[in-house]
């Protein structure tokens, strides 16, 4: 048994499987936020922004449905991009290869999440957040 078995036994199929709609969808879309972090101003403050609400989003369901790991890293990107909100463009070429594996976490997940496996383990070099200053 997996994950995606594990929430279906402890949540209604339709929260679980509205969860697993709107996560697909987010994963999906952070790449080009991410990519859009090294662009003009106005597209950075768009791209952050909605990095942080996808973030906050992934966390708010990861905590109602009790995925642990899942939660602890959205809270702890939402945290850097609460500061990435402070900064003006573009953030470094460190930062951005940071979220993209960040990215690359969120989407093993997901897979995970697809094949009832159990969820991957969070790779140490993301609890490293790179310097956010250019």
């Amino acid at each position: 048994m997996g994950i995606r078995s594990d929430l279906e036994a402890d949540f209604d199929f339709e929260i679980v499987d509205e969860f697993l709609d709107h996560f697909a969808i987010m994963v999906e879309s952070m790449e080009i936020m991410i990519m859009d972090l090294s662009y003009n101003e106005a597209m950075y403050k768009r791209a952050v922004d909605e990095l942080f609400r996808v973030f906050h989003n992934i966390k708010s369901a990861s905590g109602y449905l009790k995925i642990t790991t899942m939660f602890k890293l959205a809270s702890f990107v939402e945290d850097a991009l609460e500061s990435l909100r402070k900064m003006q463009p573009p953030v470094s070429p460190e930062t951005i290869d940071w979220l993209l594996s960040i990215n690359d976490m969120f989407a093993q997940w997901q897979d995970d999440l697809k094949l009832d496996n159990e969820l991957s383990k969070i790779k140490y070099a993301l609890l490293k957040i790179p310097d956010l200053e250019k």
